[in-house]
């Protein structure tokens, strides 16, 4: 909620709980750990989401019987979106999760909760009457549906701009990063591993992520800055993105035109990392290829070859020729006025 509300935007709460209390708990209280195969990782994924959407019903539906909105948007896997529409008899509008999730996650979320479903007296999950997509067209699932595309807008938790984020100096300013969820116990390795792999690099290196990550890393080289830093403001300043193809930050550098080294850590985000370097705006490290002198390979050729910063500058250019989202707002209130 204070992320919520630091953005500007109205929220409400509909759960104490915490993300992993729904995906490493099931319904009957025993603890699970993420599965090393891919594909049950997904199964996984798609369980926990869907004790997510159960849990968030206790708050959700109080709040939609006061409020009385006219249409139900919910994310990609926010699976309370639909279980509610149906309820309400609502439009429901499925707004992208950043370049797409497999559909395995969905069936999985749909067997979770058909008990539920048929509680409710529903058929099945409802589908999406409008989908708003932020996957540019040219990157695309082969087999992805009917959308309304809407731009991408990056957004990440402010810190106060200071003068080096706007300017960088002679040597090439790569940043870093693992995503905003590491944790002492969460991909905190990862960051360590890439930190100590690409710092030997004749570049200005900055690392993002929690403050308290930072401190555990000990001593950084004099190359190195780090901490929680606005990617959304120094991402038009860096040369090459190195992280584990995390949807938010992979788009956040498209927008941005710059080339990006991709190391994909969870099975679902794989897809996506190779359909950008297909597109010829990356390099995708898969399991095993990630060593230093691979990492130092791929990001030099990133820097030195022309071609990548085109192919990023083009991707660019293609999001922002997309509907910005006050006008995907207007399309869904046209498109189902008078419905309520």
């Amino acid at each position: 909620m204070p992320l919520v509300s630091g953005a500007g935007l109205p929220g409400v709460p509909l759960t104490s709980k915490t993300m992993k209390d729904f995906m490493f708990v099931d319904h009957n209280g025993n603890q699970m750990g993420i599965p090393p195969d891919p594909h049950e990782r997904n199964l996984f994924n798609g369980r926990g989401m869907a004790r997510l959407a159960i849990g968030s019903l206790e708050g959700l539906i109080p709040l939609v019987e006061t409020w009385r909105p006219d249409v139900i948007v919910g994310g990609k896997l926010s699976y309370a979106a639909p279980l509610v529409a149906g309820k309400y008899d609502l439009p429901y509008v499925r707004h992208a999760l950043n370049l797409g999730e497999p559909p395995i996650i969905d069936l999985s979320a749909a067997a979770e909760l058909s008990p539920l479903v048929e509680r409710m007296g529903l058929v099945g999950l409802p589908d999406a009457e409008m989908f708003v997509d932020t996957c540019p067209p040219s990157v695309r699932r082969f087999d992805a549906g009917p959308a309304q595309f809407m731009r991408y807008v990056p957004f990440n938790t402010q810190r106060p701009v200071e003068p080096w984020m706007l300017s960088k100096g002679d040597r090439p300013r790569l940043f870093v990063s693992a995503g905003s969820r590491v944790t002492r116990d969460y991909e905190f390795d990862t960051v360590a591993q890439l930190v100590q792999k690409v710092s030997p690099m004749d570049v200005e290196l900055l690392l993002a992520a929690p403050d308290d990550i930072v401190d555990a890393l000990g001593p950084l080289p004099d190359n190195v800055r780090a901490g929680w830093l606005p990617l959304d403001v120094l991402v038009r300043t860096c040369d090459l993105l190195v992280h584990h193809a995390g949807g938010n930050t992979m788009l956040t550098g498209m927008v941005a035109g710059v080339p990006q080294l991709l190391i994909p850590q969870m099975p679902k985000q794989v897809g996506p990392a190779e359909r950008l370097a297909e597109h010829g705006s990356a390099i995708t490290l898969r399991g095993g290829e990630d060593t230093a002198e691979v990492i130092a390979e791929s990001a030099r050729a990133l820097l030195e070859d022309g071609s990548y910063r085109e192919r990023a500058a083009a991707m660019s250019e293609e999001i922002a020729g997309l509907p910005a989202p006050a006008d995907v707002v207007g399309e869904i209130e046209r498109r189902f006025a008078g419905r309520s």
